[in-house]
């Protein structure tokens, strides 16, 4: 069966298998999930989010991550308006949080589809349905597009596209392809830039492997790609400049391409937007487009959560956008250790939080008697395998046993530590989100 082409109307089918993700629930909690009361053993998922559990009040074992469910529902509403404001779609990459659960959410809200980077997070999406993935990769391997090739044939609702770079990457889709008797894939052509990541590095090689995609009867070019986020890493003036002049090559190879009549669809797919400069993508790839049908999505993934550390600073909410996104992960330790004057060790380190982006904040702290107050002066000087090392100010009143909450930054490599994480209002858990790295 051939791959349903992206403009086919698919707005029209179910993005997500809403039973599967309902299912969710009905998993049994045991030893495996960390940072939950020993008391749930046995339970399901839903029958614990459905006891209205306390944070501190009913055993949770530190240290925990905590979602924070106005905020997820703030930020899912607030990027949802602010594409549809803009007039650009917008497919989550959804190997942020590798959880359906908000996946299912993005979709409810607006999102066109979710993107993936590689083959096993693209078994997790189907698994639970998702129609509509585009593969933010090279994907070369034979196993997997006949894999891939299975699960079009079995689902004439499912649509796939994904990247390809070069004319060796080309050759091998197509041999992989010809080796499995494969129908023919949608691509679309990515533009990289010297010192970046993946992607033709310039329009001629770009344009060279257009041609080749063109000629091929095992791939259909649709779109171009890129990915703007690895060029520069500070949102100062100069930066902004760079990411604007990779988003117009990239707008130029959209109408050469076009020109030469390249395309094999009337509805071109134009794709770049990671976390951190999707207001220049949807100013950049707005029109006008003379003659052309062009569909601009977006692929940021950790809006969803936002931070309190790099998207912070990154954002666009943050550089001025109308709108603004809240932190919604909050990591919750006790303080373990007093060792010595200024120095406080907690029971959370690299195995339980995001460090390799930013550090985690200390935000508050607390005590045995039920009061949370702030943090003031302090900071996570250094992370060990389960450790973290706070600075204190003097007369910070912290002492063992204290639960202390940290802000972390980066989400994609917070969720991934994390199997079950149960979702607060205040100190209620209201619900608990399943992950599957």
């Amino acid at each position: 069966m051939v791959n349903p082409p992206i403009d086919d109307g698919i707005e029209d089918v179910l993005m997500i298998d809403t039973e599967k993700v309902a299912a969710i629930r009905d998993e049994r909690i045991d030893w495996r999930f960390k940072g939950l009361p020993v008391a749930l053993e046995g339970d399901t998922i839903g029958a614990a989010a459905d006891r209205r559990l306390t944070l501190f009040g009913d055993e949770f074992l530190g240290p925990v991550l905590t979602l924070d469910e106005t905020a997820l529902d703030h930020n899912i509403t607030t990027m949802a308006k602010w594409c549809a404001q803009r007039g650009v779609e917008l497919a989550p990459h959804a190997k942020t949080t590798m959880a359906p659960q908000l996946w299912a959410r993005q979709l409810a809200a607006g999102a066109w589809g979710l993107t993936a980077a590689n083959a096993a997070q693209l078994r997790v999406y189907r698994a639970f349905g998702v129609s509509r993935v585009l593969f933010a990769n090279q994907l070369v391997d034979a196993a997997a597009l006949r894999w891939v090739d299975r699960e079009r044939a079995a689902d004439p609702a499912f649509s796939f596209a994904s990247f390809v770079d070069s004319v060796a990457v080309a050759d091998r889709m197509e041999a992989s392809l010809r080796e499995v008797g494969a129908q023919p894939v949608d691509v679309l052509v990515e533009l990289g830039r010297t010192a970046g990541r993946a992607g033709a590095r310039s329009l001629e090689d770009a344009l060279a492997v257009a041609r080749k995609v063109a000629a091929s009867p095992l791939l259909r070019l649709v779109g171009v790609g890129g990915y703007e986020g690895v060029l520069v890493n500070d949102p100062s003036p100069h930066s902004l400049a760079v990411i604007d002049d990779f988003l117009r090559r990239m707008r130029e190879l959209t109408i050469t391409l076009a020109g030469e009549g390249l395309f094999e669809t009337d509805e071109i797919l134009l794709t770049a937007g990671g976390s951190c400069f999707f207001d220049r993508v949807a100013d950049i790839f707005a029109g006008p487009w003379p003659g052309l049908s062009v569909t601009t999505v977006l692929r940021s993934g950790c809006y969803v959560t936002h931070d309190d550390g790099f998207y912070r600073w990154m954002s666009p909410f943050s550089r001025g956008e109308t709108g603004s996104l809240r932190p919604a992960m909050r990591l919750w330790a006790r303080v373990t250790s007093l060792p010595e004057p200024g120095l406080a060790l907690l029971t959370a380190g690299k195995r339980d939080l995001s460090f390799d982006a930013w550090p985690p904040e200390p935000q508050v702290v607390r005590t045995a008697d039920g009061t949370v107050r702030a943090l003031p002066d302090c900071v996570i000087k250094q992370v060990n395998d389960q450790h973290a090392f706070v600075t204190l100010p003097p007369d910070h009143g912290v002492a063992p046993g204290d639960w202390v909450g940290l802000g972390l930054a980066y989400p994609c490599t917070a969720f991934d530590k994390w199997a079950l994480i149960p979702v607060v209002r205040g100190e209620t858990v209201v619900d608990f989100v399943r992950t599957y790295f």
